[in-house]
């Protein structure tokens, strides 16, 4: 029996949405596993193991030694690794007190704020509405609200921060290269926070069992990501793609509970439902630049 037309004309979009979403697990996955090291290693650690995996891993797939970059890209290449580099730190140390799901919550706002800078039409204001009463359900405002730790909180949001900077930094320094952009931004957060990521680290960084752990963190947060996005990039248009990224704070929450049993009241639950919602609705109703909406979506994978 042959396929109908509806299934025809809806399996080259359900196959690069099941990659994306395997993507996203993978990321999440890759964060809560990183969480679970903190005991014997640290975030401190955990950011300066996965960093440098990671970097070793984007290096040997783009091998960044061939690029050239002109004295105009300099800085903005500089700045670039700075901002993934002092993102990383900032949210590993976030989510030692923060929930993972609350965590990429507070991190997204940054992406969303600069989606939103410079909005003037009556509807992107409802999102921009709809993002703050999402951070003012998350942030630890009211006394309801204690048991998010104010410093975990400043700290996402302030990778979320960074990560905005990234972006506007990516869209200059790898207007040339590309995606392989990212191994020398990578290369160039691993020269300042391996080093001190190590100098902070618990003791039980130096044992060589946390090694094989460190190496799957920084393969399902760097290397398996990566490659699916790229595929469902590819196939997959691009409002469709930015708007199932939104999903990303959610499937935090639900890796934080699968393999860290946090959990979160229902408050914050619809204060991330928020978020989503403002960040779903934000990239299908504006109109970004072409090179601004892919720098956001090339730069999630190596978030976290």
């Amino acid at each position: 029996m042959s396929a109908s037309p509806a299934s025809k004309n809806l399996a080259p979009i359900v196959m690069p949405i099941a990659v994306l979403l395997i993507a996203m697990l993978s990321l999440q996955g890759g964060a809560s596993l990183a969480k679970s090291l903190f005991p014997a290693v640290g975030a401190t650690g955990i950011t300066a193991l996965r960093l440098g995996f990671g970097t070793l891993i984007l290096c040997i797939i783009f091998k960044p030694w061939r690029l050239r970059f002109s004295r105009e890209q300099r800085l903005p290449l500089l700045m670039y690794g700075l901002a993934l580099g002092t993102m990383n730190f900032t949210f590993y140390l976030a989510i030692r007190t923060v929930p993972l799901g609350v965590a990429v919550g507070l991190e997204f706002t940054g992406p969303l704020a600069l989606a939103l800078f410079g909005s003037r039409r009556p509807l992107d204001f409802v999102w921009v509405l709809l993002a703050v009463i999402g951070l003012w359900f998350l942030l630890p405002f009211g006394t309801g609200m204690t048991a998010i730790d104010p410093l975990g909180a400043a700290l996402a949001v302030s990778a979320g921060a960074c990560w905005a900077i990234y972006i506007l930094a990516g869209q200059r320094a790898g207007a040339e290269h590309g995606p392989a952009t990212v191994a020398i931004g990578s290369l160039i957060a691993s020269v300042i926070f391996v080093p001190l990521g190590l100098t902070f680290a618990e003791s039980g960084i130096w044992t060589w069992a946390v090694m094989p752990i460190a190496l799957l963190v920084a393969l399902l947060s760097s290397a398996i990501p990566y490659s699916l996005e790229m595929i469902a990039l590819t196939r997959l248009p691009a409002r469709i793609f930015g708007t199932l990224m939104s999903l990303e704070p959610a499937m935090a929450a639900f890796s934080g509970m699968l393999f860290l049993g946090e959990t979160l009241t229902g408050l914050q639950w619809l204060a991330l439902l928020a978020i989503i919602i403002a960040s779903a609705g934000s990239t299908l109703t504006m109109r970004p630049k072409k090179s601004q909406l892919n720098s956001v979506e090339l730069s999630d994978d190596i978030q976290k």
